[in-house]
């Protein structure tokens, strides 16, 4: 069953593209047709790319491993940042920080920089400066937060990225491409959908065309952190089972002492016996 389909996505306004004149040839196979000198989508093909996208999505979730979502545009970054934090995963909705991906390490040094600012604000240490040395620290640490508050989690390379507009967030589809990271976006007809893994033509200017897209993408991915937690915990149940069967027999087995002094003290029984019944014998 789809996760979408043709009715829901017509009246959030996806079919709409952008003007003729402005279209990327590249996208000519995800367009129905033209009228009044604006590319319409066809919203067959967008149903089968959203559901090729979010079984995608699914399956990374599914094994543990991260996505990043990444919508810098007005209309769509409050929506990625609130569906985004639904299921857990990082986002960027400021200024994409050049080098993000291809220099992931010198990112990781500026949240371990707003980290240890937290640290030494909450022991007191910044208590003994000046107020304007301590008014400069404030400020630096809420322009950290807000470009990189919302990857602080992030210790890793993410294992894909999911773009609202290629042609905004260019910088991060060429860093991705050029790292092998999977993109997902929503591309919409002026764009190139060639740098593009999973396409997904769409309008990626209405704030409602956005949402619905990503509640489609953000509930497999919920679905496959679901199963994944579910299969994780058979698996400790199987291994508590296997203990426990493991350990019955050992409870069950005599001590070897234990076992060979029952076998004489049957051996002296049966010999008693037989020496009565001779003594009975040998009476008569």
């Amino acid at each position: 069953m789809s996760r979408t389909n043709f009715d829901q996505l017509l009246e959030a306004g996806c079919h709409f593209g952008h003007l003729k004149r402005k279209w990327n040839p590249a996208m000519a196979p995800y367009i129905f047709m033209e009228r009044n000198g604006i590319h319409i989508i066809d919203l067959h093909r967008t149903v089968n790319q959203i559901d090729e996208a979010a079984e995608a999505l699914k399956q990374i979730a599914k094994s543990g491993k991260r996505i990043l979502f990444v919508a810098t545009k007005k209309q769509a970054k409050d929506i990625v940042a609130e569906k985004a934090a639904s299921v857990g995963m990082p986002y960027v909705i400021e200024r994409w920080p050049g080098g993000m991906l291809t220099n992931f390490p010198t990112i990781r040094k500026a949240v371990k920089k707003m980290a240890n600012i937290d640290k030494l604000f909450a022991d007191g240490t910044y208590d003994k400066l000046s107020k304007r040395e301590n008014l400069q620290i404030r400020r630096k640490r809420e322009k950290l937060e807000k470009n990189l508050g919302s990857i602080a989690d992030l210790t890793r390379l993410p294992s894909a990225l999911f773009i609202v507009d290629v042609l905004k967030e260019n910088i991060a589809v060429h860093e991705a491409n050029r790292l092998g990271i999977p993109v997902f976006a929503i591309v919409d007809t002026n764009s190139d959908p060639n740098n593009v893994d999973f396409v997904i033509p769409a309008n990626d200017d209405a704030s409602k065309s956005v949402e619905v897209i990503l509640t489609a993408c953000c509930d497999a991915i919920a679905e496959g952190l679901e199963e994944r937690k579910v299969e994780k915990l058979d698996m400790e149940a199987a291994g508590e089972q296997a203990e426990g069967e493991a350990a019955e027999p050992k409870k069950a087995r005599r001590p070897r002492k234990a076992a060979k002094a029952e076998d004489a003290a049957e051996e002296v029984a049966e010999a008693t016996e037989e020496a009565a019944e001779e003594a009975a014998e040998s009476a008569e």
